[in-house]
């Protein structure tokens, strides 16, 4: 299966939220100091399995350097589209059966996943948790022989690190 082979449809952000989680996203779009987690925070109390919250959430804790609240929000993100895609409980356990599975017109669900699985890889890498982070890229090396997802020059960095690090040991 050829992960850009697809009719982009059943994006995320283009489903609605309610009106009141759309303002404070908004809210906090246009305050994006630390003073815009407040509003987030309500929407995330108000759609706690909202991607647009979700993926709020990540880029201001992400852009705030504070990468555990990032690293959190994105799991929950992956909890979320994991259950749109019936796929294992852990990430670990997917296999290319468990894509193949997937409906075509499902294949933004499955590239959200695996893009959303590989935020998690580079956020643990960010966080000099590099087993954990290897273990994702390999995974999304395997699920995704042509690449298209992009993890394949992340292991690359991943072990040019560790090499340069075993090197100034």
């Amino acid at each position: 299966m050829d992960l850009l082979d697809f009719e982009a449809k059943d994006l995320y952000f283009d489903r609605p939220d309610a009106p009141e989680v759309e303002g404070l996203i908004r809210q906090a779009s246009e305050d994006y100091s630390s003073e815009a987690e407040l509003p987030l925070l309500r929407a995330y109390f108000l759609a706690p399995e909202s991607l647009n919250v979700l993926v709020a959430l990540n880029r201001f804790y992400y852009y705030q350097h504070r990468l555990e609240d990032a690293l959190s929000a994105t799991g929950k993100a992956l909890d979320v589209v994991r259950l749109m895609t019936g796929f294992p409980e852990d990430w670990r356990d997917l296999r290319q059966s468990h894509i193949d599975a997937v409906p075509p017109d499902s294949l933004t669900r499955v590239r959200l996943y695996l893009f959303t699985l590989k935020a998690i890889g580079f956020l643990n890498m960010r966080l000099h948790r590099l087993d954990e982070s290897q273990a994702v890229f390999e995974k999304l090396v395997e699920l995704d022989r042509m690449d298209r997802i992009g993890a394949k020059g992340l292991l690359e960095l991943l072990h040019q690190c560790r090499a340069e690090v075993g090197a100034t040991a």
